[in-house]
């Protein structure tokens, strides 16, 4: 009878501890938010104000874990789609990730393991020379390059900025006589003189904007801040590509995790500091939902279609 009576009584304990686990509520241990890239740039300081108002609403610890990697974004994001498939792990990613990683042999993204929570940011991202340079524009980069050796920086091959500017080059009928990929591509990028051209995020040097030519910007807008620069888009239509960032987990995540990122990270990209910090480096700062979203990346899939075809991958 003892023995009979010590085995139901563990019985209900367990249940009890079971049922206690099965009403925890997200969330309830510490949260990372996984950001591919060095610190410092725009998707890094905005990942961070989510971050804060995640652990100011909920009372949890988190952290921006950044995953810099000669893969680009990749790694970081092989990391994330590895992870637990319940919040505990968010990926905030630039367009790459699900446009780009299912279709360059990473086993870990395709097929694609991830799905949108919504986009914040839509970089400012621009093609740049340096203040000396003999051109003042793509058309006399063009004219320039046709007669002399011009070198070109990058976050990446696959990516896709590399890709557009790659493309741009054939649509105005020229190329680079090479190419380098870099972690970061910044003021000192251009002044140490080892590259000639760069594409990166307007935030990376705009401690130098006024020693920099801009020569044309990424994207269908022109960046408030250069007005004078225009857009990929207006250089070659078939070629409108935004470079946006946004949340995403792993598809297997309950709804109910979902909505309650969504519901901190609309709110961060509302306040008055994201509105600042938009206005301060001439990026566009929003809350686009996750149907949004998954249009975007067909659009844009179909687009680097289009460019790969260009530059005959």
């Amino acid at each position: 009878m003892f023995k009979f009576a010590k085995l139901v009584t563990a019985a209900a304990l367990a249940s009890t501890a079971m049922a206690g686990m099965a009403l925890a509520e997200y969330p309830e241990k510490p949260v990372e938010f996984v950001v591919p890239w060095p610190p410092g740039d725009l998707e890094d300081v905005l990942t961070r104000m989510i971050a804060e108002d995640f652990q100011a609403a909920y009372g949890v610890p988190t952290a921006v874990v950044n995953k810099p990697g000669g893969g680009g974004p990749f790694p970081g994001a092989v990391e994330v789609a590895n992870a637990p498939a319940d919040g505990y792990t968010i990926g905030s990613f630039i367009i790459a990730v699900p446009v780009v990683g299912p279709m360059i042999g990473i086993p870990d993204l395709n097929p694609d393991p991830f799905e949108p929570l919504g986009n914040f940011l839509t970089y400012p991202f621009v093609i740049a020379a340096g203040g000396n340079a003999p051109y003042d524009d793509v058309a006399g980069l063009a004219a320039y390059a046709k007669e002399n050796d011009v070198v070109l920086g990058h976050f990446g091959a696959p990516l896709v900025p590399t890709q557009v500017t790659m493309g741009l080059a054939v649509e105005m009928g020229f190329s680079f006589a090479a190419d380098a990929a870099f972690d970061a591509l910044d003021c000192n990028t251009l002044a140490s003189g080892d590259v000639d051209v760069i594409n990166t995020t307007l935030q990376l040097i705009l401690p130098c904007l006024d020693d920099v030519k801009v020569l044309a910007s990424i994207g269908s807008d022109r960046i408030p801040l250069t007005p004078d620069a225009p857009t990929v888009a207006e250089l070659a239509p078939d070629m409108d590509v935004a470079l946006w960032n946004g949340l995403f987990v792993h598809k297997d995540t309950p709804q109910d995790v979902r909505e309650k990122i969504i519901a901190v990270a609309k709110t961060t990209m509302q306040s008055e500091r994201a509105q600042k910090l938009a206005a301060e480096t001439g990026a566009a700062v929003y809350w686009q939902d996750a149907e949004a979203v998954q249009a975007q990346i067909q659009k844009d899939i179909s687009t680097l279609d289009h460019i790969g075809k260009v530059l005959g991958n």
